[in-house]
């Protein structure tokens, strides 16, 4: 097992690589990038500025041409340069890094990559790593926390489904599940507000953040409480909308085993149902509910959350990334797709060995990457 986890963890360099490549290439062709915008603001200012000028102008009859000669039109390819000169268009190139090739870019960032150096946002004017590090801490809460009870939910509720196939209990249940499934989380999230938050109802949790302002200064008693009692909405809105799909999944990965020869020849030789059920159908059911851990948690990690961070007002990972692709702040655009990537690939490793710990029978030694 030492040797494939080595080979493992030796892929994951060209893997991120690759990754961040495509990425890249993609992003250069993406328009509206910041010296475009840095362009249009420049421009707007001077649009305000001539109108005001324009307007003092006219409440004066002076009969004048007025003004001096205009300005030459920018030799620049970026759009709405006309007016700029190129001295000031190359200054902006040097300040966000692109008066260099961007095959030179792509390797300087690659390189700073390597030491977590992520260089500095181009708006906020912090370091790309001290963003992250604040926000990560939030984004990895909602999304442990999360995946946590969604298992600790799904997974008996969809063995029990599955001993009790057909049942009254069965029914009930997978009518619930349909319908939670059908309705996307941030709408349990807006009914939460409504309900718990103040919206017209009862105003029992926090509305933003995850902690109280200072919180810093509590005994940790209260930090915990303090914590738990910010958490409760998002973590809540976040398992209802995520939980349905792995009920079900669990539920026909149980039937499908449950249904098997070996499971008659089990019972057939005296073992009780429990023994049956967690002795031989367990662990080979399992697998492939172990199988989606890590998309489930990605997915909670980064798209679902997202959607919770910006409703709570929640400063998380997720929220950093959406507003830095709006913004086109490519350093933490690449940096939080950088981190995206390199959690996941480490968490399907962690899920290549969670399946030798449910099956030992399972032996990845003789088989590739």
């Amino acid at each position: 097992m030492g040797a494939y986890i080595v080979r493992r963890l030796l892929f994951i360099g060209p893997t991120l690589f690759v990754i961040m490549l495509l990425n890249f290439t993609i992003v250069q062709f993406a328009p509206g990038g910041p010296v475009e915008q840095t362009i249009a603001q420049i421009k707007g200012m001077q649009s305000g500025a001539a109108a005001r000028t324009a307007g003092s102008a006219a409440g004066r009859e002076t009969g004048g041409a007025g003004g001096g000669g205009r300005a030459s039109a920018s030799t620049s390819d970026y759009r709405g340069a006309a007016g700029l000169s190129p001295t000031m268009i190359a200054e902006i190139e040097r300040r966000y890094g692109f008066d260099k090739p961007a095959s030179r870019r792509f390797i300087d960032m690659m390189k700073s990559y390597l030491t977590f150096d992520f260089g500095e946002s181009l708006f906020k004017g912090e370091p790309v790593s001290t963003l992250i590090r604040k926000r990560l801490p939030v984004s990895i809460s909602l999304g442990l926390w999360t995946t946590l009870l969604v298992y600790s939910i799904s997974i008996p509720l969809g063995i029990t489904k599955a001993v009790r196939d057909g049942s009254r209990f069965d029914v009930s249940t997978s009518a619930i599940i349909i319908g939670l499934y059908a309705i996307p989380g941030f709408l349990f999230a807006v009914l939460l507000i409504i309900l718990f938050a103040g919206g017209q109802y009862w105003n029992i949790f926090p509305l933003k953040g995850l902690v109280s302002s200072g919180w810093g200064a509590m005994p940790w008693p209260q930090k915990i409480l303090d914590y738990f009692w910010h958490i409760t909405l998002p973590v809540t809105a976040l398992v209802i909308g995520e939980f349905a799909g792995l009920t079900m999944l669990t539920k026909n990965s149980f039937l499908d085993e449950i249904n098997k020869d070996y499971v008659r020849t089990a019972r057939s030789k005296g073992l009780t149902e429990r023994a049956v059920l967690y002795g031989h159908v367990f662990r080979n059911a399992m697998l492939i509910v172990i199988a989606n851990l890590p998309a489930a948690f990605i997915g909670i990690f980064l798209t679902s959350s997202l959607l919770i961070e910006v409703i709570f007002s929640i400063e998380g990972l997720g929220l950093l990334g959406f507003d830095a692709i709006v913004n086109r702040d490519y350093p933490i655009v690449f940096a939080t797709m950088f981190i995206y990537s390199l959690v996941g690939l480490v968490l399907t490793l962690v899920t290549d060995l969670t399946y030798v710990l449910v099956d030992p029978r399972i032996d990845f030694e003789t088989r590739g990457t």
